[in-house]
C-alpha cells in the first residue's frame, strides 16, 4: 500500500493454500486500494528521487546525501511502535484518511518552496522527516487492514500481489522522475506526489469496511498496548529470530539504498535520468523476482531463500563498487531488486506467522521498528565511511559485512511460527469472581496447582517452560513454578498479572496453540479432580491490613 522507499509490503497472514494468481482482484475492494496505492506510490518514489537528486544539487557530501534516507526511515524507527498500537485499539480507516491528506499538504508545501527557490538543505530534511513520520504513523495500520479486504485463504496471493505493485511503481516512478526533473524543473515530482495522495483518500473514503467483532472488554489504553506489544515479542521465540535476521541484513543493504543518487552522479558521472533508471531497474527487479519467488519458495526453505539473497545483495554492492560502466550498473540494480524482494518478503511473511490477530499491528510495527532502525543506522555509518575512506570503500565494507552475517545469524532460524495456531481458541473459562470486582483491581496473581507423577516431573517440567512463554506472551510479567518440599510431585504454577483487565484480556488472546500446550501440561496431572485454579488480588486501596482474596 502507500509507503515509502524499500518499505515492507504490508502483509495479512501466513503463507495458506494455493489460490489462484488473480484471486486478490476477485474483491472490489481489495482492487481499488491496490490501484490507488500502486498510482500514489508512484507519486511516492518520484518524490525520493526528486528529494536525493535535489540534495545532491545542493550538497554534494555523502553525509548530506545519506542523510536524506536516514530522514525517511529514522521516523520509522521512532514511531512505529505507538503507531501499531493506535493502529489496534483505533478506527484505521479514519486514521489512514487523516494522515494521508496531511502528508499530501506537506508535499504541495515542499513543490511549491522548491519552485520558488527557497529549498536548503535542512529545509529539505525537514519535510523529508515530516514525510517519513506519517508514513511511520500510516505503515501498521496498512498491513493490519489487508485481512479485511480479502478471505484467509487470499490473504497470501494479496500479499504477493501487494508486492508488485509496490515494484511496479518503483520501476515506473523513478525513471517517470528522472524525465520529468528534467523536463519540467525540480519542483515537479513534489507537486506530483502531492495530487498523488488524494487518490488514496479518495479511495478509503469510499471504502466500507465490515464492522467488526464487538469488544467485550474496554480497550486498551496507548502505553498499555505498545507495553503488551513489547512483552509479546520479547517473550517469542520466532519474531525474535525473525527480527535479528532482519536487523543483520537490513544494517548492510542499507549501503546502495544511501550511496545511489552519488553512485549515479559521482561514481557513474550520470544524471537525474541515470539516476531514475537505476532505481527502475531495482523495480523491475524486484517485480519479476516476486513473481518467481512462490517457485522459489517451493525448492528451498525461508533460510535458503534469504541466504541467497543476501548473495545477491553482496555481489551487487561489490558491482557499484568496481564497475564504472552504466550498463552494468543497471544490470547489478536489477539483481538487487530480486535479491530485495526475496529477502524482504520472507521475512515478513516470517514475521506474519509468528503473530496472532490481537497484536499483530504492534508486532509488525516491531519488525518494521528493526527494519526502518538498520537503514537509518546503515545509512548514517555508510555515509560516514564514504565521506572518510570514498564510496568504494563503504560498499566493500559494507558487502563484506553482509557475507559475514549469512554464518553468524544462521541458527536464528525463520517461519517457526504456525498460523493455524494463532487463531483464538476460547477455550479458558472465564473465573468465577466476586461480582462487585473492579477491572483495575490489581496487581493479580493467579496460581494452578498440580499433582504429578513422580518419574514424569521432568516432562512436565519442560511442558511448564513452554507454557510460562505463552503466559508472558499474553499478559503475565511475572511466572514462577514450584514443587511442595513435603510433597514430591506435588506442583505450583503461578503468574502475576498487572490488573484483573489485563488477566481478563488474557482469556481472550489465548491462541490455539497456547490451548495444546496447557492441555499438555494437564495431561500429568493426576487425580479425578482438575488443578485447583485460585486468583489473588493485592489489597484493595485504603485498606488498613492486609486482606488478600481468594476466588476459586
Amino acid at each position: 500500500m502507500k509507503d515509502g522507499k524499500a518499505t515492507p509490503d504490508p502483509t495479512g497472514t501466513a503463507p495458506g493454500r494455493p489460490v489462484a494468481p488473480r484471486s486478490a482482484f476477485a474483491y472490489r475492494a481489495f482492487t481499488v486500494l491496490w490501484l490507488a496505492t500502486v498510482l500514489s506510490n508512484i507519486g511516492t518514489w518520484m518524490h525520493d528521487v526528486g528529494a536525493g537528486w535535489l540534495m545532491t544539487g545542493m550538497s554534494p557530501s555523502p553525509v548530506w546525501v545519506a542523510l536524506v534516507q536516514t530522514a525517511t526511515t529514522l521516523p520509522v524507527f521512532l514511531l512505529a511502535l505507538p503507531a501499531g498500537a493506535l493502529a489496534d485499539i483505533a478506527d484505521r480507516r479514519r486514521m489512514l484518511v487523516i494522515v494521508q491528506f496531511v502528508l499530501g499538504v506537506v508535499a504541495a508545501a515542499l513543490g511549491i518552496v522548491v519552485y520558488l527557490g527557497a529549498a536548503s538543505p535542512l529545509l529539505l530534511l525537514c519535510f523529508t522527516f515530516a514525510m517519513g513520520v506519517g508514513a511511520a504513523i500510516t505503515m501498521p495500520a496498512w498491513q493490519a487492514i489487508v485481512p479485511d479486504l480479502v478471505p484467509r485463504d487470499t490473504l497470501q496471493q494479496a500479499v504477493a500481489t501487494n508486492s508488485v505493485g509496490v515494484n511496479i511503481s518503483r520501476a515506473i516512478g523513478p525513471a517517470l522522475a528522472g524525465y520529468i526533473i528534467t523536463a519540467i524543473g525540480q519542483a515537479a515530482p513534489f507537486l506530483i506526489n502531492a495530487v498523488s495522495y488524494t487518490l488514496v483518500v479518495a479511495a478509503l473514503l469510499w471504502w466500507r469496511p465490515q464492522a467488526g467483532t464487538e469488544r467485550k472488554l474496554p480497550p486498551e489504553d496507548l502505553l498499555g498496548a505498545m507495553a503488551a506489544g513489547v512483552r509479546y515479542a520479547w517473550h517469542s521465540r520466532p519474531l525474535k529470530s525473525t527480527l535479528t535476521r532482519a536487523a543483520a541484513f537490513f544494517l548492510f543493504a542499507s549501503a546502495y539504498w544511501a550511496m545511489l543518487p552519488l553512485i549515479a552522479r559521482t561514481v557513474l558521472g550520470g544524471g537525474a535520468q541515470l539516476y531514475g533508471v537505476l532505481l527502475a531497474s531495482v523495480g523491475v527487479g524486484a517485480v519479476l523476482g516476486a513473481l518467481i519467488l512462490p517457485a522459489l519458495r517451493r525448492s528451498l526453505r525461508s533460510d535458503r531463500v534469504v541466504a541467497l539473497g543476501t548473495i545477491g545483495t553482496v555481489l551487487t554492492l561489490l558491482a557499484f563498487a568496481t564497475v564504472r560502466n552504466p550498463v552494468v550498473a543497471a544490470a547489478a540494480s536489477f539483481i538487487a531488486g530480486a535479491s530485495w524482494i526475496a529477502v524482504l518478503t520472507t521475512l515478513n511473511v516470517s514475521a506474519q506467522v509468528s503473530l496472532p490477530q490481537w497484536v499483530r499491528a504492534r508486532g509488525l510495527s516491531i519488525f518494521v521498528t528493526v527494519f526502518f532502525g538498520s537503514m537509518s543506522a546503515g545509512s548514517l555509518v555508510w555515509g560516514q565511511v564514504a565521506s572518510h575512506l570514498g564510496i568504494p570503500a563503504a560498499l566493500f565494507a559494507a558487502s563484506a559485512g553482509a557475507l559475514l552475517a549469512i554464518p553468524l545469524t544462521w541458527r536464528f532460524k525463520l517461519q517457526q511460527g504456525d498460523s493455524g495456531g494463532l487463531a483464538p481458541s476460547m477455550h479458558w473459562p472465564a473465573p468465577v469472581v466476586d461480582a462487585s470486582m473492579s477491572h483495575d483491581r490489581g496487581p493479580v496473581m493467579v496460581t494452578i496447582d498440580y499433582h504429578i507423577d513422580t518419574s514424569q516431573s521432568a516432562e512436565f517440567v519442560a511442558t511448564l517452560d513452554q507454557l510460562s512463554e505463552a503466559r508472558r506472551r499474553d499478559g503475565a510479567y511475572a511466572w514462577g513454578l514450584f514443587e511442595d518440599a513435603a510433597q514430591p510431585g506435588r506442583f505450583l504454577e503461578y503468574f502475576l498479572v498487572a490488573s484483573w483487565l489485563e488477566h481478563l484480556r488474557q482469556h481472550e488472546r489465548s491462541t490455539v496453540a497456547d490451548r495444546d500446550v496447557q492441555q499438555q501440561a494437564l495431561a500429568f496431572h493426576v487425580g479425578d479432580a482438575p488443578p485447583v485454579v485460585r486468583h489473588y488480588l493485592a489489597p484493595a486501596a485504603g485498606s488498613k491490613k492486609p486482606n488478600g482474596s481468594s476466588f476459586a
